[in-house]
């Protein structure tokens, strides 16, 4: 652990100003919590060793992200971003390579901004190197005081003097240390100023006046070092991010009509000459093949979507595989379990609900197919269901091969259907049909001629 690359990131703020239950790091931007994306860009970078300083609401955190190669450090309280490295300087007793600090609250930095801080830090050989952007309007933000290369120290905005205030570049949050020489400087740091925290800034100023190197190098767009404070930042971010998304699944040879419209969660794959409509929401795990249309009002969670797949207005899928050349909608509902082998056919006001359906089996219209394992070239009428709940249990529907099913025809599970057989419309099924059979099961029709006429004279 002597050496190699180790990384802080800071998130054990309240975030009071999100006015929310939920701790700030946790707030969702394009599907992933807020601090996901500081620790994928430290990882991508190279950053191994990782820790991570919760305070506010910790547990919940921890849950969030538990597991895998992080380190967890808690600060009580929070005095300060000096004050939560020298909570985490005990996990990282004897590393003496070089360490990175990130704020959890600043989701749009990249991992090649990263690499191009580590390469700059080590080429000047520097003991500290801060990642600094120049904006039009700093207020808010910690100024750089430089003379040359060297930077003098960095002023917290409510210490910063008139003159010191016109500084256009700022303190991005983001450092590279040399670990030894942050972690002895850590120990000198005082609580003088308007906070009353340990800055750490002014480990900038004890490296200066140890005759350290001190170097600065700026962020070519801005927008990747803004911090979410609140959630106007947090809409801003996500817009910023949904559009990035876009832009890149747009060069990919994905066509979106209006991609100001179309909502994609980060790690959403899309193949090449699919077409998104308006108001189209992609959201988890979901991946889509291509030559897919997905039009308007479209909804797709976690799921699954081959190649040539057509899903229709309005439909929503959650927890689905579709196969190819499936058409869904519009209007359908298909939910967490559907499998669909591939040139199915799932139409309008359509339900499913943990099922397998095969190959070239479809259901046009106004019907509830859940718990359910049907075969290939099965046709389901317009209002069947199977009914698959007692009250107590979910029970199974089998429906082989080749089976036409009429309109307005319910499967009391467990039931058993055979191939190639027809379930007469209006039926309700409570036992297994065999192969090449016809099944009825209706009541007795009854005609009584000329009781309406009777009706009639009795009432007047």
């Amino acid at each position: 652990m002597d050496q190699g690359l180790a990384a802080v990131v800071l998130a054990a703020g309240k975030g009071t100003r999100m006015k929310s239950a939920l701790p700030k790091v946790l707030h969702p931007i394009c599907g992933q919590p807020m601090l996901s994306y500081p620790l994928q860009a430290a990882r991508e970078a190279g950053f191994s060793q990782l820790r991570i300083v919760v305070g506010h609401q910790a547990e919940s955190v921890q849950r969030i992200f538990a597991g895998g190669d992080i380190e967890w450090v808690e600060q009580t309280e929070q005095l300060g971003t000096g004050h939560a490295l020298m909570c985490a300087a005990e996990s990282l007793a004897g590393f003496s390579g070089t360490l990175l600090l990130l704020c959890g609250d600043v989701p749009l930095l990249q991992a090649e901004t990263l690499q191009m801080l580590q390469q700059f830090h080590a080429q000047e050989q520097a003991t500290v190197t801060v990642l600094t952007a120049e904006l039009p309007n700093p207020t808010g933000y910690g100024r750089i005081v430089r003379n040359g290369e060297q930077i003098l120290q960095i002023v917290e905005e409510k210490d910063a003097t008139e003159q010191q205030q016109q500084i256009c570049e700022i303190n991005s949050g983001t450092y590279l240390f040399d670990a030894e020489f942050v972690f002895a400087a850590l120990k000198n740091l005082k609580t003088d100023n308007a906070q009353g925290e340990y800055y750490l800034t002014d480990v900038v100023a004890a490296a200066v006046a140890a005759g350290k190197k001190t170097r600065a190098i700026a962020v070519a767009d801005p927008t990747e070092v803004m911090g979410i404070n609140d959630r106007c930042q947090l809409a801003e971010a996500e817009a910023l991010m949904r559009w990035q998304i876009n832009t890149d699944l747009l060069k990919s040879g994905v066509t979106m009509i209006d991609p100001t419209t179309v909502y994609i969660d980060a790690g959403v794959e899309i193949g090449s000459d699919t077409v998104l409509h308006p108001n189209v929401q992609l959201r988890g795990a979901t991946k889509i093949g291509q030559n897919c249309i997905v039009e308007t009002g479209v909804v797709v969670v976690d799921s699954k979507i081959a190649d040539h797949a057509h899903l229709k207005a309005g439909s929503a899928i959650e927890g689905a595989q579709i196969g190819p050349d499936c058409k869904i909608g519009p209007m359908a509902h298909l939910r967490p379990g559907t499998v669909l082998i591939g040139h199915n056919k799932i139409g309008n006001f359509v339900e499913t609900k943990k099922i397998l359906l095969g190959e070239g089996s479809q259901s046009s219209h106004l019907t509830y197919l859940g718990d359910a394992e049907v075969g290939r070239g099965v046709n389901f009428g317009c209002g069947t269901i199977t009914c698959n709940y007692d009250g107590v249990n979910k029970h199974k529907t089998t429906i082989e091969d080749d089976v036409f099913i009429g309109s307005d025809v319910q499967f009391i599970a467990p039931v058993h259907i055979g191939r190639n057989s027809l379930i007469a419309a209006g039926s309700t099924i409570t036992m297994d049909v065999p192969a090449d059979s016809l099944a009825i099961a209706r009541s007795e029709q009854k005609v009584i001629e000329g009781w309406s006429l009777r009706k009639k004279t009795e009432e007047s």
